[in-house]
């Protein structure tokens, strides 16, 4: 299965963060354009892949992951300003053909990410 998915995991509560919101960029010439701007449900997924296997295309991208706002609306405690807010990943796809996974494991003071399968 080519495109890109993505899961977001509140590493806090030990699940699926639901409600985050992402946006998809696409960096070209100096350029950061926008191709998807969802959120994610109650298993801490988009409902669809961010790209599917048709509209895969080599290239640079950004993540940009609001976890700030997530963490705020569920009631954990922030500074103001919150130590993480937006948390942005670039990455690049080499291979369209392949399924490229980047997960986002999160507390408000501490993320990792992977290439997942």
């Amino acid at each position: 299965m080519a495109g890109l998915t993505t899961h977001v995991l509140d590493i806090t509560r030990g699940g699926p963060a639901q409600g985050v919101r992402i946006e998809l960029y696409i960096l070209e010439g100096g350029l950061h354009s926008l191709l998807v701007d969802t959120v994610t449900n109650s298993d801490g997924r988009t409902d669809k892949p961010l790209i599917g296997a048709t509209e895969a295309r080599a290239g640079r991208f950004e993540l940009l992951f609001h976890a700030g706002d997530y963490f705020r609306r569920e009631g954990s405690k922030l500074a103001d300003p919150a130590f993480l807010d937006v948390i942005p990943i670039r990455f690049a796809i080499a291979d369209p053909g392949a399924h490229y996974h980047v997960p986002l494991l999160v507390s408000p003071w501490s993320y990792s990410t992977y290439r997942g399968s």
